[in-house]
């Protein structure tokens, strides 16, 4: 924030306006808590599961037995793209995976049967839609462009465990899927982040939900939001031993350049999120036979230790890149799996946005020339 001639206060980046009320999400940066609904996100990842967390996020309250069964069931009746957009995913199939997957869904709106119903009700079952079709783009763009068929759903597998199913051909461990499961209901939501703000901008010009989801997906996409996870993994790829950790970090910080992982807009104690990520990431990685990855993680952290007084932390990305790789996941994934568990939380950001619609439109100050007679080409 600084000071401007004529008392005007510029908020650049509007850091530390508050231009709504929310229900949903509470972050308290300082003490490092995070809670969906009123509900801590450590008791959320010990005893949820990303379903019953988006039902949570959407509907507002915990489901009971016969709740999230029927939510499930919603999910998995979804679980279908129409042909149009697997022929859309092959002409495009050499593009990034988010260019893939905004495209996509850009034209999922086309199809959608309440694409234009704009009412809370429609917005609601088209979020459903788009949370059980995204996984399906992400996996069937890669499934094409490694020149294989795209993997079917499977109703029998939850959400997470589905979309590594769709992704390998194959049924995940126990753990590597409740381990995705996790990842993907820690990203369900966060407040008003570059692409939550994005959606609810171009919803409060009463656009539609895909729109809004394409905007947000757009926002995703750029590498100051969601591109840590994939710098991450390669950062530990470039350390390579646990012993090189200091040294490297020691030579990042005398150049001033950033360690991949660390660091968030909000938080300045540790992301309440990465300690689920961590102890997951410790337990699959020697599950796998390849602690090692773990291993030089943790002497990064030790190495960052110092920093942590000036408000420098692990975020939740720091661990996630190296899950996915675990799993053998193509790096350029990693961002679009981040987009398969933020879809409930952009939903409900379009859901508060539509409850009392206004126009998203902020003033910028002017700094230009003052007022100038315009002279004609042959004066010039």
């Amino acid at each position: 924030m600084s000071g401007e001639k004529g008392g005007i206060e510029i908020h650049r980046g509007l850091k530390g306006v508050y231009f709504d009320r929310s229900p949903t999400c509470f972050i308290d940066g300082r003490a490092g808590e995070l809670r969906y609904r009123g509900y801590s996100i450590h008791d959320l990842a010990r005893h949820s599961t990303f379903e019953e967390t988006a039902c949570l996020l959407l509907e507002g309250e915990l489901p009971d037995a016969a709740g999230i069964e029927n939510f499930r069931a919603r999910l998995r009746a979804a679980r279908e793209l129409p042909g149009a957009i697997y022929d859309i995913i092959r002409s495009i199939a050499h593009a990034h995976p988010m260019e893939v997957l905004r495209t996509a869904v850009s034209a999922l709106g086309a199809f959608d049967p309440e694409g234009a119903d704009n009412s809370r009700e429609a917005t609601c079952r088209k979020g459903v839609r788009l949370a059980a079709q995204v996984p399906m783009i992400v996996a069937a763009h890669d499934n094409i462009r490694k020149g294989r068929k795209p993997v079917p759903a499977r109703p029998d597998l939850g959400h997470a465990a589905n979309f590594l199913h769709m992704l390998k051909g194959e049924a995940p461990s126990e753990d590597a899927a409740r381990l995705m499961d996790v990842d993907m209901l820690l990203h369900a939501e966060h407040g008003s982040n570059a692409s939550s703000f994005a959606a609810r901008v171009v919803t409060g010009t009463e656009a539609n939900l895909h729109a809004s989801l394409t905007a947000a997906v757009a926002a995703l996409s750029g590498p100051a939001h969601g591109g840590a996870a994939e710098n991450v993994m390669r950062m530990a790829q470039e350390v390579a031993e646990p012993a090189n950790a200091a040294a490297y970090v020691k030579a990042k910080r005398r150049r001033r350049e950033p360690i991949m992982g660390f660091g968030h807009r909000v938080y300045r104690a540790e992301d309440p999120r990465a300690r689920h990520m961590r102890e997951g990431v410790e337990r699959l990685s020697r599950e796998m036979g390849q602690p090692h990855w773990f291993d030089i993680l943790q002497a990064l952290v030790d190495a960052m230790a110092p920093y942590a007084r000036h408000g420098i932390h692990v975020n939740v990305d720091f661990y996630a890149g190296v899950v996915y790789y675990l799993n053998g996941i193509s790096e350029d994934l990693f961002v679009p799996i981040f987009a398969i568990g933020r879809v409930p939380g952009w939903t409900v950001q379009v859901l508060e946005q539509l409850d009392q619609n206004i126009l998203i439109r902020p003033l910028t100050h002017y700094t230009g020339p003052a007022p100038r007679d315009y002279v004609p080409i042959d004066r010039r």
